[in-house]
């Protein structure tokens, strides 16, 4: 199975000051492809912190000198320009990740899929303009992006700075195999080449096992949660469907729904957002809890919701330019 080659094009404004967010992004790239190209626009003093993540991963970085009003017009221009001359000059480059929701890149995302290029998108919900989500292949929000790992165990287990454990590394391939979209299943050599575009230092014999098949298997019977078969000497991984859900799932009543919003919320405060769209928030309360409806927590619809929390402070309610509803996290 082919493997993706990208080039990927960020705008630091638009994904915050955050290490931790823009690893994020680089694991979602990683997941669907070799990056062969990083390049990042607006770099200033106040994201130095993010000078390991840029150096680790060989990112050029293209300063912002600060000069009357038309400063971020220059990055983007710049951004277009390097983009067009990555894809005319550079034939192993057969796909583009883009973060910014900008609608002023759609006619660059035009010409790169007419070039039969693969154009993934990324961008914070507060900004992301609808003709450019609509334009991409693929779009994701960064908030979603930044948010796939729930809990305190999975964030553990994302860590770059602590060695996997078995439970850590069951929930990272959990992770990739969750977000193929062409497919149920992988085969093990694919899943394996992945794994290592994330974690480089991976290591099958660290976790006792001789080789990724049998350390598969093991992970297998210990957590249940994916199923490893064979198939012509081939060894395909997939998502366990008939693995239990975790004990700790609860449903969402009158009584404990707003300590899950605020808990929520609190979560995009800590990943560097100010403000998301309310969409965004619907989807991740969802995901972590499949039975929420309205009604079954006193509403009738999710705006309903958002207000009721506005008049107990637990958050603003704003609207954009285009007179869409945003959440501010206080």
């Amino acid at each position: 199975m082919s493997t993706s080659r990208f080039a990927l094009f960020v705008d630091l404004e638009n994904c915050g000051a955050k290490a931790a967010t823009l690893n994020n992004i680089l694991d979602k790239v990683k997941i669907r492809g070799d990056i062969l190209l990083g390049k990042v626009y607006g770099y200033t003093d106040r994201f130095s912190d993010l000078k390991e993540v840029l150096l680790s991963n060989t990112f050029t970085v293209v300063p912002s000198i600060r000069y009357g009003f038309a400063q971020k017009n220059n990055a983007d221009i710049m951004l277009v320009i390097d983009a067009l001359e990555v894809a005319y000059t550079n034939p192993l480059i057969d796909s583009f990740c883009i973060v910014s929701g900008d609608s002023d890149y759609t006619p660059l995302v035009g010409r790169l899929k007419s070039m039969g290029k693969f154009v993934l998108g990324i961008s914070r919900s507060e900004v992301a303009s609808s003709i450019f989500i609509n334009a991409c292949n693929e779009f994701q929000f960064l908030e979603s992006v930044s948010s796939v790992s729930r809990d305190k165990r999975t964030r553990k287990a994302q860590s770059k700075d602590e060695p996997l454990d078995d439970a850590g590394l069951n929930k990272l391939l959990e992770g990739i195999l969750s977000e193929q979209t062409d497919e149920d299943e992988m085969y093990a050599s694919e899943l394996k080449g992945v794994l290592l575009r994330l974690r480089p230092d991976f290591n099958e014999k660290s976790f006792g096992c001789a080789s990724f098949g049998k350390l598969l298997n093991k992970l297998a019977a210990k957590f249940g949660t994916i199923r490893v078969k064979n198939d012509n000497y081939n060894v395909l991984v997939s998502l366990n469907a008939d693995a239990p859900e975790e004990a700790s799932a609860k449903k969402l009543n009158a009584d404990t729904w707003r300590s899950a919003f605020t808990e929520q919320l609190q979560r995009y405060k800590d990943d560097g957002f100010e403000r998301i769209n309310p969409s965004i928030l619907k989807a991740d309360i969802q995901a972590a809890y499949p039975d929420f409806s309205e009604r079954s927590i006193g509403f009738k619809r999710f705006s309903d919701v958002l207000k009721q929390m506005e008049k107990e402070h637990l958050l603003a309610l704003e609207m954009d330019e285009q007179k869409n509803m945003l959440v501010k996290m206080l």
